[in-house]
């Protein structure tokens, strides 16, 4: 027989070793841990301490701008609902860089962005509306939404088994700065004679050395062979019902759980309770938000992420209506302990759950990105609307009624998500 007729298998000795194909690289394997994974998750924690704890600290400036004179409570709000929206609807933009790759860039252009509005806010004056909305809104909410969903969605790069607990830890950040920020600006503010441009620029100059130091530790941790990854398929994330209906619950939910957070200091001022009190009572809520968002995501890890988000929702909704049995400084710190623990997991658990639902970690920045783009919505809208609500004689009941019903119902939505999940992977521990 001819040579160049024999087959492959005649001529081919079963004793050679042949090349794996071009086809079967190696599958990139997930660390769970390792001093860089813990390094990301301290880079992501100092971020989040600085922006989205500042975000949390809007109540001071609330506070402040309504005190001055600067407008209407519901005029107010619009800063703080519009730097909330864009942390969250700047997802879909800074989720889409981070999938492609561009984690660095995006992170130095947040970074600038957020530094400059700062400072610029630190020369608008309380009668010039548009210049306290346009820096400290819009600037520093554009600044805000480069880097929260990144310093998250890095995480999935390290962590698998324990994704929710390391997306916890992170967002502890923006719980212990929603303590610090706070009793910063009220004593730079209220305490001291240094004037509004400083106590701004002192909190600038600390933002600054704290963000870079967060850029520095954060590195990316990307497969290999990520040309040959799947593309996220935006059509078939649209139609995943569970994700769909989990991402309308948190819509719901958001539109109302950051009622507490802009006017809990003005509620207590207003209702003639301890000024003291007042002074501190978003620092209480935030340092009880601390535990609230690593003690849910570590018992999420092991029993699942939507029933513990479920939970929390469902106790967030609640404890909102509970605000009808303010009457004391007792229940105020009853209320801002239980309301920051709570409000505080399902803002931790929001992102796992968004994550796990994806197919593939190619999938984790445009789901998590797509999600907070709906809810950031929720932030623009909820707070103006409790404004309004407010009007000038501040009557409560109707701002605790739509506050607490929008977020019971999104909690209902959100356990519907639940039980479609239940039947899709045949247990009740998702």
């Amino acid at each position: 027989m001819p040579a160049d007729s024999l087959s492959t298998k005649e001529t081919i000795s079963p004793d050679v070793e042949l090349p794996p194909l071009k086809s079967e690289e190696p599958t990139h394997e997930v660390p769970d841990g390792g001093l860089r994974a813990w390094m990301t998750v301290l880079g992501g924690w100092i971020s989040l301490f600085t922006t989205f704890g500042n975000a949390n600290s809007f109540g001071v400036f609330e506070n402040l701008y309504v005190l001055e004179g600067a407008s209407s409570a519901s005029n107010i709000s619009w800063i703080g609902s519009t730097q909330l929206c864009l942390m969250f609807s700047m997802g879909l933009i800074s989720g889409k860089l981070f999938d492609a790759g561009y984690f660095h860039s995006s992170q130095i252009v947040g970074i600038v962005i957020y530094l400059v509005c700062t400072f610029m806010l630190s020369l608008a004056h309380f009668d010039k509306y548009y210049q306290l909305f346009l820096a400290q809104g819009l600037g520093v909410g554009i600044g805000i939404g480069l880097l929260f969903l990144p310093a998250l969605a890095i995480q999935g790069h390290y962590w698998k088994k324990r994704r929710a607990l390391a997306m916890g830890l992170v967002l502890t950040g923006s719980a212990v700065g929603g303590v610090v920020y706070p009793i910063m600006m009220n004593q730079l503010l209220f305490k001291t004679n240094l004037g509004f441009g400083w106590c701004v620029r002192i909190m600038g100059f600390m933002d600054t050395g704290l963000l870079v130091l967060a850029k520095l530790l954060m590195t990316t941790n990307r497969p290999p062979n990520r040309q040959s990854a799947p593309k996220p398929d935006i059509g078939s994330i649209l139609t995943d019902w569970p994700y769909v209906i989990a991402v309308l619950g948190a819509f719901f939910v958001l539109w109302g759980l950051f009622f507490p957070y802009f006017y809990l200091q003005l509620f207590c001022n207003l209702k003639g309770l301890d000024p003291t009190l007042a002074f501190y009572s978003l620092a209480i809520m935030s340092a009880a938000a601390v535990p609230g968002r690593t003690i849910p995501n570590l018992l999420a890890d092991q029993y699942g992420q939507f029933n513990a988000l479920s939970i929390m929702s469902l106790a967030s909704g609640g404890l909102i209506f509970a605000m009808f049995g303010i009457k004391d400084t007792a229940g105020v710190v009853v209320f801002a302990l239980l309301y920051g623990f709570c409000s505080g997991a399902f803002v931790s658990l929001a992102p796992p759950t968004m994550a796990v639902l994806a197919r593939d970690v190619s999938e984790i920045g445009v789901r998590m990105g797509l999600g907070f783009f709906i809810v950031g919505f929720a932030n623009l809208t909820g707070t103006p609307i409790v404004g309004a609500l407010l009007k000038q004689d501040y009557p409560w009941w109707k701002a605790i009624v739509f506050s607490g019903a929008s977020t019971s119902f999104g909690a209902v939505l959100i356990v519907v998500a639940r039980q479609m999940m239940v039947k899709r992977k045949g247990t009740n521990l998702v």
